[in-house]
């Protein structure tokens, strides 16, 4: 049987808005999810290179954990296993008067999981840091946390840029797990247009274009980003 090609489908009413507003949804989740990892990772990151063991116990806990869960498990424990072992009261709030339980159960899982990749870009470029310069911060009469404020967590953002990058195009990527939970994103959307019409393939092109567009916009602004706050000696960067 040959297949019938219909690429002008997508143009119409409902499936166009089912892709908008998968697409939308998709952005929606990734970029909420990578505020809490950004947020949430550079916490745990700061808590792995402290000198103190305690903290560094707890972030290495965290990473332990939340890395070593493939994401799908992550989600499923989330949305279907902690609102029955939370306090009843709890557990009805997050199954049934939280609006969109499904939306903000993806963000949450995702930003977690992804905050434990978050925390060990963070931790490596801290010891990637010279000792010298925390010592000789420490000698201007610098407090602890003022080093790391104004001297190991700015630097090190600045030469973890390209692996916080790949993070964040995983997170925009990951975000297609949302929908097995519910969520109406990108994916979910053209499986829906192809259950509907039978043009897979048009609807999963469609979504192909939309996460390469993304994924390449982020990459070139990154770059841009990367070769204006780049560190000599720190960074290899290609030459102009």
């Amino acid at each position: 049987m040959n297949y019938r090609w219909d690429w002008g489908i997508l143009l119409k009413d409902p499936y166009f808005s089912w892709i908008a507003s998968g697409f939308g949804w998709t952005c929606a989740v990734a970029i909420l999810a990578w505020i809490i990892a950004l947020s949430l990772g550079s916490v745990i990151g700061v808590m792995r290179t402290l000198p103190h063991p305690v903290p560094r116990a707890i972030g290495t806990a965290y990473v332990e954990l939340f890395r070593n869960i493939p994401l799908l498990v992550q989600l499923f424990l989330w949305y279907f296993v902690v609102p029955e072992v939370l306090p009843r009261e709890a557990g009805m709030f997050l199954k049934r008067g939280l609006p969109m339980p499904e939306f903000w159960t993806a963000v949450v899982c995702l930003g977690f999981y992804t905050g434990a990749r978050v925390a060990e870009q963070v931790r490596a470029g801290i010891n990637a840091i010279r000792s010298g310069q925390r010592q000789a911060a420490l000698a201007m009469g610098l407090t602890l946390t003022q080093v790391y404020r104004y001297v190991l967590v700015p630097v090190s953002y600045r030469i973890i840029i390209p692996p916080l990058t790949s993070d964040f195009l995983g997170v925009f990527k990951n975000s297609s797990l949302a929908l097995t939970i519910g969520v109406a994103e990108l994916t979910a959307r053209s499986r829906q247009i192809e259950e509907y019409t039978f043009q897979g393939i048009e609807a999963f092109a469609t979504a192909t274009v939309l996460y390469s567009v993304v994924t390449f916009a982020v990459m070139a602004l990154m770059h841009m980003t990367e070769k204006r706050t780049r560190i000599p000696g720190l960074i290899s960067l290609e030459a102009k």
